[in-house]
């Protein structure tokens, strides 16, 4: 009898550690959402005028043409500039590798588009949300922005920067009805995992960025 009480007993609590590893990323993402609720937009024409827009990398193809994440982000922002609602764009993401220019991409586009190269940053070393945020204001000097991703990252970004220091508010991008439901569901499901990384990084380790660099503000 007393054997059968400890197998329950055993079962109860890995059923109990389950249920908590499985509700816990869920739960701090609803609190991650809620932190950040008055500071997301979906319309270029309601956010706050600030200086900068951060656009956030969002991979590029093989022929270097921006995929269409991030496609949409550097669109989003481009309004965003013409509106008047930001003079400048600081565009971050990774160029880890000679033939790999995520930010040279992103620069290109809005020029095509009709930002004045003068009007464009690039950071080369943005190698995750955290390390953007990192870097925008210890390296470019970056104290209010208005971040430019999808809806689905926006709340993790919007969080993080506002925890390194940079007042931020946030233009999310369609996602749903934009992209296929399966690309969708992929990205919100890992946006639990990642969030949960964002938490531990900005609120426990602090970690430095892979490469932090002299100071060199916006242009």
């Amino acid at each position: 009898m007393r054997t059968l009480s400890l197998l329950l007993h055993w079962r109860l609590l890995l059923g109990v550690v389950i249920v908590s590893s499985i509700l816990s990323p869920f739960t701090l993402g609803l609190y991650v959402n809620a932190a950040t609720n008055t500071r997301r937009f979906t319309e270029a024409d309601k956010v706050p005028t600030q200086k900068v827009a951060v656009v956030f990398g969002a991979g590029i193809r093989p022929d270097n043409t921006p995929t269409p994440m991030l496609a949409d982000r550097v669109s989003a922002a481009v309004d965003l500039y013409k509106l008047g609602r930001v003079q400048k764009l600081l565009m971050t993401g990774d160029n880890s590798r000679v033939d790999y220019n995520e930010v040279m991409v992103m620069q290109n586009y809005a020029i095509a588009q009709g930002v004045p190269v003068e009007d464009i940053t690039l950071d080369h070393a943005g190698f995750s949300t955290y390390e953007s945020c990192y870097r925008a204001k210890e390296v470019f000097g970056v104290k209010e922005a208005i971040l430019v991703t999808q809806n689905f990252h926006l709340p993790r970004a919007v969080y993080t920067c506002r925890q390194l220091g940079i007042e931020s508010t946030g233009l999310g991008t369609p996602d749903w009805g934009s992209y296929s439901k399966k690309t969708v569901s992929f990205y919100t499901f890992r946006e639990q995992v990642s969030t949960l990384k964002a938490l531990w990084e900005v609120h426990i380790t602090r970690p430095s960025p892979t490469f932090l660099g002299r100071f060199e503000g916006i242009k």
